[in-house]
């Protein structure tokens, strides 16, 4: 089977031999394409939804690997002991579910290795929440896939104090996707500031005290862009 470039760049980055937990499992594709592959012994894969689980159901019998993996009708990580899972997949949600799940689920997260995450909104803010709750980002990896740009990142135990502080661009664009020139970040960047320029554009003849303060925020958008390109550009 062959999975969409963003499951592919998650499924890169869980560490080979570990049992996976996949939370919002949708039909199952990832833990399939993983144990099928021989890179987890076994999974769970979980999900608030009873459609998507019995979807994900059909596929895993589909392949034979009913007993390598385990479905579980769960919201967030509340059907889930401690110390069940190695490799924490959350995928494809906003984040501010995301961190409400990691949130109400920090009872078990201890016995995580790595945490596998795809938000799919508020991602400096989510990269903030992830390290103050402890985890640092070790990598990060983006892709451009029907016309829209996803980022993905594994983070594992860490210590807040020792870690390197992060630049408001940093937060919002991704420290090592920054540092690594990341082609599809590049991408990124370049659109970004045209849509603020444009954006720019627009509002110059626009009146009024509304039309100021978001010429203000775009600005500061267009200000971080700016700051990532010239960090990126070397």
């Amino acid at each position: 089977m062959q999975l969409s470039l963003r499951l592919s760049a998650i499924a890169d980055m869980v560490t080979e031999g570990n049992r996976l937990v996949d939370v919002g499992c949708d039909h199952g594709y990832l833990p399939v394409y993983l144990v099928l592959n021989h890179k987890i012994p076994g999974a769970i894969a979980m999900d608030v939804r009873k459609g998507p689980l019995s979807r994900a159901q059909e596929h895993i019998a589909q392949y034979g690997l009913t007993g390598y993996i385990e479905t579980r009708l769960s919201d967030g990580l509340a059907a889930l002991a401690p110390g069940e899972g190695d490799t924490l997949v959350i995928a494809g949600m906003g984040g501010p579910l995301m961190e409400r799940i990691l949130t109400e689920g920090e009872s078990v997260l201890g016995g995580f290795q790595e945490l596998i995450l795809q938000p799919q909104s508020d991602i400096p803010h989510f990269r903030r929440f992830i390290r103050e709750a402890g985890w640092e980002i070790v990598c990060e990896d983006m892709v451009l896939e029907d016309g829209k740009f996803y980022t993905m990142m594994r983070a594992v135990p860490g210590n807040k104090e020792e870690m390197e502080p992060y630049t408001k661009e940093q937060e919002q664009f991704g420290r090592l996707l920054v540092r690594q020139r990341h082609p599809v970040l590049g991408q990124y960047l370049k659109r970004e500031l045209r849509l603020r320029e444009e954006i720019l554009k627009k509002l110059e003849s626009a009146p009024g005290e509304a039309a100021g303060k978001r010429i203000a925020e775009i600005e500061e958008e267009r200000r971080l862009i700016l700051a990532a390109l010239k960090e990126y550009e070397g």
